[in-house]
């Protein structure tokens, strides 16, 4: 069962890289003793005819042993090769400019229901596609040494309703070590993906955390015009507004613009990224900042000018508002201005009845 078709433009890239910032993207990360810690995640989702490249990066604090990741995919990849070197810190870069042998983990093909659609081996880390249900997959990862934690079931199940494709990732620290990877070196995995619409998963992000744990984690988006999100991201100023108050705004559209002519000379000279368009192309960067407890949702992308995001793709309600330029600031003032007028009113009720002094 295909997933969709993540925009017209995006091979699935998924850059599972060991950097100093960006960390797996779109993964829940599942380690045996707790020594290796997920810090933040970054994900290029592009869309380009047809094809959703999808590039994410690991960033951990901390090391030793082995961990690994299960990944949630709109579809079966065409390919899965080792991805492009630079192409994350350069979007990073151009919408955040700084101031001033075997694998250890293959099993059995099909191991209870789950099948093996693919495996390779990339540096340091042993990938693995996998189509199954949710028990399926979570069984396959159980026999093979993956410690799934207690919301495990529920997060699959999730992702299994609308897509049978996942990928299992692991990171084997040792034969990093032989290898004479450092701490801060990164192994990109690049993902091409036949799909319908662009899609990230999110909600994978907060597996096995607790509901208050914050997560955070960047999100770029190239395809061929200004796509429309759901949920709908707020804007920057309305962030600044919500973290005023300790509130966590969920998803911030920090950038929405076509791509400078230099950034997409600098991107199609990475390794895998010749199949990115030399001009009109759009970019998109949309930062995730919420309580694991809150991320129950994905992100669909309509990038056909539509303007129809999936809910299904988003797994969210039918009638959930979306928006291609970050509207939902709109929203929340108008919220806020009723509220406010609401006290002000409750508070004239109150001087009048106690003839114009404090009750």
């Amino acid at each position: 069962m295909a997933r969709r078709s993540i925009t017209a433009a995006l091979s699935f890239v998924a850059a599972v890289m060991l950097v100093a910032t960006p960390a797996l993207a779109c993964g829940g990360l599942i380690n045996a003793n707790g020594t290796v810690t997920l810090v933040r995640t970054t994900t290029l989702a592009a869309y380009h005819d047809g094809i959703e490249h999808y590039v994410t990066s690991f960033a951990f604090a901390g090391g030793g042993g082995e961990f690994g990741s299960i990944v949630p995919l709109p579809g079966v990849p065409t390919k899965v090769i080792r991805g492009g070197d630079w192409t994350l810190q350069r979007l990073a870069i151009e919408t955040q400019p700084p101031v001033a042998s075997p694998l250890a983990f293959a099993g059995e093909d099909g191991a209870a229901g789950a099948r093996v659609l693919l495996e390779t081996e990339i540096d340091a880390l042993d990938v693995v596609v996998l189509e199954g249900g949710a028990a399926e997959v979570g069984t396959w990862a159980t026999e093979n040494d993956f410690l799934l934690p207690p919301d495990a079931p529920e997060v699959l199940e999730f992702y299994a309703a609308r897509s049978p494709i996942f990928m299992a990732v692991r990171f084997d620290a040792t034969r990093a070590a032989e290898q004479g990877l450092g701490e801060g070196d990164g192994t990109p995995v690049h993902l091409v993906i036949p799909t319908d619409d662009p899609w990230v998963p999110l909600r994978i992000l907060g597996l096995g955390a607790g509901k208050i744990a914050p997560v955070e984690a960047d999100v770029y988006l190239l395809t061929d015009r200004a796509p429309a999100l759901l949920p709908e991201p707020v804007s920057p100023l309305t962030a600044s507004f919500l973290a005023e108050r300790d509130v966590r705004p969920g998803l911030v559209l920090e950038h929405s613009a076509p791509a400078s002519p230099s950034l997409l000379a600098d991107l199609r000279s990475d390794r895998g990224m010749r199949w990115l368009p030399e001009r009109d192309v759009w970019l998109s960067y949309v930062r995730v900042d919420a309580e694991a407890g809150d991320l129950d949702f994905d992100l669909a992308v309509d990038a056909s000018g539509s303007g129809e995001p999936s809910p299904r793709d988003a797994g969210v309600p039918a009638t959930a508002p979306a928006s291609p330029s970050g509207g939902g600031l709109t929203t929340i003032l108008w919220l806020l201005a009723g509220a406010a007028a609401v006290v002000a009113i409750a508070g004239g009720i109150g001087a009048r009845r106690t003839g114009g002094r404090p009750a």
